[in-house]
């Protein structure tokens, strides 16, 4: 396809993801991050990923995009807000609620922008020219390293707290990728402009940042509440405060989002119900009532007995004496980690009572 064409081609490419629903797009090549391998290496060999096994298989997809399809010659990188109209940094003052990560209030985002995805893949291949070729589509489904991609393809950079940020779009975005055989211009890539700024590093409540730039898993809230099976390192449960799902600490302090863009698919922002939800009402979940509740949420897929642990960790941290009946009722769950963190929640409001 010659490059006037694949110009042409690339700029009603952009213009139909923006009316698709996406904030910003941008293309790399599958080979435009080298330093991915070491990266993750040094991730791995210091054991930051703690029980995310997963991290550690497909090592040779998930640092070279080119071994994941050889068959690609461009990836598109698609970015979409879910910028909330809150504060999410509110949530943590009722310590009778619990405090859910903005991303989790809608509906699960693997299933909105995939369809998005496909929508602007479809597209894509119906034009002239392009109809031989091949797409596959990723959100956060397989070994690709999204947000090096993402700079890469110059949507934002991978600020000091690891996520993505722009300076045209804040850092409360999903990122979506369409590999294609088709060959398409490239854009430069970002460079960070993060500064001396230090705020989402100062704000960890855990410290989980070893160093800018650097994320170990093991001390984060989103990986403790979410990825981490059984109970939670006693010394991290009290700096959990009401977390339940998530934390977006880091992200919520970041000046650059001030440029955010209001989120544009109301799905992803949910009707409110799953903003700061009673501790008290959360606890009495079994699982029939914890799948229905959180029905096409991402929520679902921590299970009943992982969040209802942290739902008591959470309990535990309210010094709400009101809240020891719940704690005391769960003490003979099934659930080890369950029992574990109830206990504790007992002993918690029992010494705070006293």
């Amino acid at each position: 396809m010659p490059i006037s064409t694949s110009d042409a081609l690339k700029a009603a490419l952009r213009a139909e993801a923006l009316e698709a629903g996406f904030l910003r797009m941008g293309i790399c090549r599958p080979d435009a991050i080298p330093e991915a391998a070491g990266r993750l290496a040094a991730f791995l060999d210091a054991g930051r990923h703690g029980q995310m096994g997963w991290m550690a298989e497909r090592t040779h997809w998930r640092s070279d995009p080119g071994a994941l399809w050889p068959e690609a010659r461009s990836v598109i990188m698609l970015a979409e807000s879910y910028s909330p109209e809150h504060n999410p940094l509110d949530d943590l003052e009722h310590r009778d609620r619990g405090a859910i990560s903005v991303y989790a209030h809608g509906r699960d985002y693997h299933d909105v922008v995939k369809k998005r995805l496909k929508r602007v893949g479809r597209w894509l291949l119906s034009q002239p020219g392009a109809e031989s070729h091949q797409i596959k589509v990723f959100v956060d489904t397989a070994p690709v390293m999204e947000k090096p991609l993402a700079q890469a393809a110059g949507l934002g950079w991978q600020g000091k707290h690891t996520n993505l940020l722009g300076r045209e779009i804040g850092n409360w975005v999903f990122l979506g990728a369409i590999f294609t055989t088709l060959e398409l211009p490239p854009d430069a890539p970002e460079i960070s402009h993060c500064g001396s700024c230090r705020a989402c590093l100062d704000i960890c409540p855990t410290a989980a940042f070893p160093a800018p730039y650097q994320l170990d898993a093991r001390r984060c809230i989103s990986y403790l509440t979410i990825e981490h099976e059984g109970p939670v390192d006693p010394e991290l449960r009290p700096l959990m405060g009401n977390r339940i799902y998530g934390c977006d600490d880091c992200l919520a302090v970041c000046p650059w989002n001030k440029f955010a863009k209001a989120a544009r698919d109301q799905r992803l922002m949910g009707d409110g119900t799953r903003r700061a939800p009673p501790l008290r009402a959360l606890a009495h979940l079994d699982d029939a009532g914890f799948r229905a509740r959180f029905a096409g949420s991402p929520i679902k897929r921590t299970g009943r007995d992982r969040f209802v642990r942290n739902v008591l960790y959470a309990i535990g941290n309210s010094g709400d004496p009101r809240l020891t009946d719940v704690a005391a009722g769960l003490t003979q769950d099934p659930d080890t980690a369950v029992s574990d963190a109830a206990q504790w929640a007992l002993e918690r409001l029992t010494t705070t009572r006293g």
